[in-house]
């Protein structure tokens, strides 16, 4: 871990210095028509290393492996338009998945009057705050627990985006497999943000979202037919990891998924406050038992160098450095998760994580996260630590 945190210093130090020498901003990755069309490529890597400790078994072996690995591996390409329309999409080829894959046009070019924009093809459901936010804008290298257990993520459908300065609406029908294949059945799912002041540096959103999620049954190659399921489980923040410390277990032929939540977001200059409330309530055919589960988290952040995080259409971004040596933000989070209910018993856990996140430019970041998590899981409790850091590159 010494050879790597050396590493990953010597790189943010040679990256600032060459700063100095030319234009690191000036990445040629898109390039604008005469008409205003503009094509590009985008892309994002990431590479992380986790480091447990404090994770003993009553039987004296370790409930998890230290590991240093790829998390993401992600390029795509997009066309747009401003005021017209834009489409893209984006594949991760370290998990192997497709991600955003759409096209959007705005109503304004093609009714001439601003009415929204309309978007169709596979991209994020709108329940869960960290969730919609994009991977490359994570304030910590995972996402909290709840989010973890509960977040639909991408489904295949249209959805109507429509924003003005102190509100926003997202509503989506979600319908049909996933871009992988997966995941049968139909959504339905809806965001509303008040938005009293979002300048530049000083933004109150206030929102809540719903949906309804009615998953199919599938029939594989051998003609077998699989009943629809749902499994709530976390891991403890930490993503090279598949271990999760709390597990709801595979709840088999559910009929409805009803996710809910209350989101907030206050940023005042170099400081901001964020959390969400998230609840899951599952029906399950004939007399299967239900489920219903909730989290929570809540986190702060201040930029000891000055500069604000950025706000955009619903969502926070990474931040822009001003200064030469780049941008440093300090960030603490509380989340929790609680997946007991009746003789489901799935467990409870929470976590505090110390974050610092080092902006040397607008396309390279370095992330350090410190995890203290605690969970009980049917009378068996254990409470690792995890040190986790994260290099970036996005554009």
């Amino acid at each position: 871990m010494f050879k790597l945190s050396t590493g990953l210093l010597g790189l943010a130090a040679a990256l600032a210095g060459n700063a100095l020498a030319y234009d690191i901003e000036d990445w040629p990755t898109h390039v604008v028509f005469a008409d205003g069309t503009d094509l590009g490529l985008s892309g994002q890597y990431q590479y992380d290393t986790n480091r447990f400790s404090n994770d003993v078994l009553p039987d004296g072996s370790r409930r998890f492996e230290d590991d240093t690995a790829n998390r993401r591996k992600e390029l795509g390409f997009f066309v747009r338009k401003k005021g017209v329309y834009d489409a893209g999409a984006i594949y991760d080829f370290w998990n192997k998945q497709w991600l955003d894959t759409y096209v959007r046009v705005q109503s304004k070019a093609l009714f001439g009057a601003d009415y929204g924009a309309f978007r169709i093809g596979y991209t994020k459901t709108p329940v869960g705050f960290e969730g919609v936010t994009s991977s490359r804008a994570t304030s910590f290298l995972e996402t909290a627990l709840p989010i973890q257990a509960f977040y639909e993520n991408r489904r295949t459908g249209i959805d109507w985006a429509f924003e003005r300065p102190r509100y926003l609406v997202n509503l989506g029908y979600y319908f049909g497999q996933d871009i992988q294949g997966d995941n049968d059945g139909t959504t339905l799912g809806g965001r509303v943000a008040l938005t009293p002041f979002k300048d530049a540096g000083h933004v109150l959103h206030l929102g809540l979202s719903a949906s309804r999620e009615s998953p199919d049954a599938t029939t594989d190659g051998l003609g077998r037919r699989n009943l629809p399921g749902f499994r709530p489980r976390a891991r403890p923040e930490a993503g090279l990891t598949p271990i999760r410390l709390v597990d709801a277990g595979n709840l088999a032929d559910v009929d409805t998924i009803d996710r809910a939540g209350l989101e907030g977001l206050w940023i005042e200059g170099p400081w901001s406050l964020q959390g969400e409330y998230l609840t899951v309530d599952v029906e399950r055919n004939g007399a299967l038992p239900g489920f219903s589960g909730e989290g929570y988290y809540v986190f702060g952040s201040w930029v000891a160098t000055g500069e604000s995080r950025p706000y955009s259409g619903g969502n926070s971004g990474n931040i822009k450095p001003k200064g030469r040596w780049g941008a440093l933000e300090l960030l603490l989070r509380y989340s929790a998760v609680d997946l007991n209910d009746g003789a489901i018993r799935g467990g409870r856990q929470d976590d505090w994580t110390l974050g610092a996140n080092w902006f040397l430019t607008t396309h390279f970041k370095l992330q350090a996260n410190v995890v203290k998590a605690s969970s009980r899981r049917q009378g068996l409790g254990l409470d690792p630590e995890v040190f986790q850091l994260r290099a970036q590159i996005y554009f």
